[in-house]
């Protein structure tokens, strides 16, 4: 099957110029996905696999990069204020599904890391409006074992508004220990609209209270979701994903959880892990889509791992479209990564349906 890929500028609320991508499919789709990509990350290369995956199996894909990552404007990767990416994402969102060849389409969120958050908290601002959500490794608890201490917390504070932008919170190399395959960790070392040095500080206590907040919060999340995590990511804790499916109050859940994997679930890993992941998010969309599944069996069983509205927007420019065994070890996790929730396929499944 063919995709159709372009790319559209627009202006949000703020008049900050914002990136944003679609993969489409030649025939009508099956149902809209929305991605919101990780801390530092951007969609138009990183989640390009993604975005054509699901295109190619039917689903239209639209993406954005938040204000400072990727190719939208802004300081790079700073984080004002949390709100400000998940209302950009919430209106861009909504100003696709208003057009009139989506208006009854089924509505799908899709968050990786950080991402997680951005569409638990785009869940949030409007319950009814999502039918489903896919969040891959996401990040919406402090681990226990990193949490900070809360002294640590207030005197980051006290300072937060006078060095808001400088670049000071230590953090180990996460690319190291995100992607498990070497080659695909230097293809991301060699994408530079990733962004690669230290945190800001106003951007690390961003992401704190937002992982606190949602972890006071998690059971007001009542969408349908399927969560998934490698059981070796050493980034985000599994727990994380674990606390999420115990406290949601959906009726519809279901988590999956990788041996040996890692957390670049959809990226990093050995070709054949990447497909076994693919086929999971397929078939729980598909489900959701009335489409039948050949081994439904597939959510209630332990996964192997086989290898190591109107919107304030205004579009700027459109391009052209474009076609287009063993488990390792228990790895170590890193201690100095608390501040972005991070923790330094066992599955259980729950349906009403």
């Amino acid at each position: 099957m063919g995709v159709e890929y372009n790319e559209v500028f627009i202006r949000n609320s703020r008049g900050v110029q914002l990136f944003t991508c679609r993969w489409l499919p030649f025939s009508s789709p099956k149902a809209l996905v929305f991605l919101c990509h990780g801390y530092g990350m951007e969609c138009s290369r990183f989640m390009r696999g993604v975005g054509t995956k699901l295109a190619n199996n039917g689903y239209a894909v639209f993406g954005i990069d938040y204000e400072g990552h990727g190719r939208s404007a802004g300081a790079r990767c700073y984080i004002k204020k949390f709100d400000n990416i998940v209302n950009d994402c919430s209106e861009f969102f909504k100003s696709v599904c208003a057009q009139e060849e989506y208006r009854e389409k089924t509505r799908f969120l899709y968050g990786e890391s950080m991402g997680g958050a951005v569409a638990l908290l785009t869940h949030k601002k409007d319950p009814s409006f999502w039918h489903g959500a896919l969040l891959v490794a996401p990040m919406c608890k402090i681990s226990e074992k990193v949490k900070p201490h809360p002294m640590v917390i207030s005197l980051l504070t006290k300072v937060e508004d006078v060095i808001p932008r400088w670049k000071i919170v230590p953090t180990k190399d996460v690319i190291d220990s995100a992607f498990k395959e070497p080659a695909k960790r230097e293809e991301v070392r060699g994408n530079k609209l990733i962004y690669q040095a230290k945190p800001r500080l106003k951007t690390a206590l961003e992401m704190l209270r937002t992982s606190m907040h949602l972890e006071e919060s998690l059971h007001e999340v009542t969408l349908p979701f399927l969560v998934l995590h490698g059981e070796a990511d050493i980034v985000t804790d599994p727990e994380v994903s674990k606390a999420l499916y115990e406290q949601a109050s959906s009726e519809d859940k279901t988590i999956k959880l990788y041996p040996g994997m890692w957390h670049g679930l959809t990226y990093g890993e050995p070709e054949e892990n990447i497909e076994i992941v693919f086929s999971d998010i397929i078939s729980w969309l598909d489900k959701r889509n009335g489409e039948s599944i050949d081994d439904d069996a597939s959510l209630i069983e332990r996964s192997v791992c086989i290898a190591t509205s109107t919107p304030p927007y205004e579009m700027l420019t459109i391009s052209s479209p474009i076609t287009m065994k063993e488990t390792k070890p228990q790895r170590t996790r890193p201690q100095a990564n608390y501040l972005c929730g991070w923790k330094g396929r066992r599955m259980h499944h729950h349906s009403s349906m």
